[in-house]
């Protein structure tokens, strides 16, 4: 068995790493592996140098050529976008819309719902900032309902309560985030999907931190709308995403500000809108950077999703362990976390300087305040975490390196060293 080098003077943590990721080759094509120990994937991972490659590949036929011949010249390459995007979570292409975030999919989309009284919003507590304010918006200009699902011991959503709430009025928008940001969480989306199906609704689920990270199905989980990002565990440039939306679903819905790319202007008080979800895009984008996502989308169907998911899920406990065992040191996720997303507190540190002190160790991680999860760590009565997320191009050396510097700060702390 192998394990984890411990920090100075701890127990080494056994590793017994699930087999199917070849971790030395996913350094070897990740330049910043060798730069720093990097556990920011839930923030943005680092993308392969074949993606970086295939981005300034095309940024230099746009400067030989032109943006508009370049962008003709690649659409078949993207095309085949849709069509990795759909593979991955068990969608068909026609479902998927090509967007620069996880926030403007579910912008786009719960606008295109048009929800008004006596329509109810149902969110869970893991309720990403951005999108809470979004919700908060509407139900205050529109005067909606916005419910905050009860939460039960592990911080995820009651289900019980959740049926209850669904069952107790007309049907209700349903949003969830699959994994938070504020902690290792992982909602259970399918059984949402389930209630929410049963009750006439409709399920909304932000899947910006385990799309590339856990096995992702649309259809297993039973959502009518799925929205991720790229440049989290997918590892895909920053302004990158996109969103699913069900067939049966899509055409019940009409974009508030419908685009060239999106509609065809068929008379001079009428148009026609695509078919499909692309009625959601806009005529602007970045060409490269969604021929970067499409090539990131590749690499993460060749590496597998269960592969995948077996080993960040093993490193997140790895290094859950390794920290339980910190003197002074705190972790924030539940007791049952399944992630490779690890959130914790250094007694007497705030969260933003352990970040820095850690940075100067070449140790990559952020920090996550409460302003960013108010139904969560606000609730909580955390003012802010430390988050560390592991992906593929981790290794052991890695892990020892940030447990050490954790250790070593918390050590300070207690002993009043400067």
């Amino acid at each position: 068995m192998n394990s984890i080098p411990g920090p100075s003077g701890l127990p080494a943590v056994p590793s017994a790493a699930p087999a199917g990721i070849d971790v030395a080759a996913e350094r070897a094509r990740t330049a910043g592996a060798r730069l720093a120990s990097h556990f920011n994937s839930a923030g943005s991972a680092l993308p392969s140098r074949p993606v970086v490659a295939t981005v300034i590949d095309h940024l230099r036929r746009e400067e030989e050529i032109g943006g508009y011949e370049a962008a003709a010249e690649a659409r078949p390459r993207v095309e085949a976008v849709y069509a990795s995007a759909a593979q991955l979570i068990g969608a068909d292409a026609e479902e998927i819309a090509l967007l620069d975030s996880a926030s403007t999919g579910l912008r786009v989309v719960l606008d295109a719902l048009r929800p008004v009284r006596p329509r109810r919003i149902i969110a869970t507590s893991s309720t990403y900032v951005s999108h809470a304010l979004h919700l908060m918006t509407i139900a205050r200009e529109s005067e909606i309902d916005l419910l905050v699902a009860p939460t039960g011991p592990g911080r995820g959503v009651d289900l019980d309560a959740l049926a209850r709430l669904l069952a107790d009025g007309p049907p209700a928008i349903v949003t969830a985030a699959h994994v938070p940001t504020s902690s290792g969480l992982v909602e259970p989306a399918a059984a949402i999907g389930t209630l929410v199906r049963e009750a006439g609704g409709v399920f909304l689920l932000d899947a910006t931190q385990s799309v590339g990270h856990l096995r992702t199905d649309v259809a297993e989980i039973g959502c009518d709308v799925l929205v991720t990002t790229g440049r989290k565990f997918l590892r895909a440039p920053r302004g990158t995403g996109f969103a699913y939306i069900r067939h049966g679903l899509v055409r019940d819905l009409a974009p508030t500000s419908p685009d060239v790319r999106a509609a065809r202007w068929t008379a001079p008080f009428d148009w026609e809108l695509d078919d499909s979800a692309r009625r959601f895009e806009t005529w602007e984008a970045a060409v490269a950077a969604r021929l970067g996502l499409g090539a990131a989308l590749d690499e993460a169907l060749a590496r597998g999703s269960v592969e995948t998911e077996r080993w960040l899920v093993h490193a997140g406990a790895r290094l859950r362990a390794a920290l339980e065992d910190v003197r002074g040191v705190s972790v924030a996720d539940p007791a049952d976390a399944r992630s490779a997303i690890v959130t914790f507190v250094v007694e007497g540190v705030p969260a933003a300087r352990v970040v820095q002190e850690l940075t100067e160790l070449r140790v990559r991680v952020v920090s996550v305040p409460a302003t960013h999860g108010q139904w969560d760590l606000g609730d909580r009565g955390i003012p802010a975490v430390v988050r560390a997320s592991a992906h593929v191009y981790n290794d052991e050396s890695d892990i020892a390196a940030l447990v050490d510097g954790v250790a070593a700060i918390a050590r300070r702390a207690r002993t009043g060293a400067a």
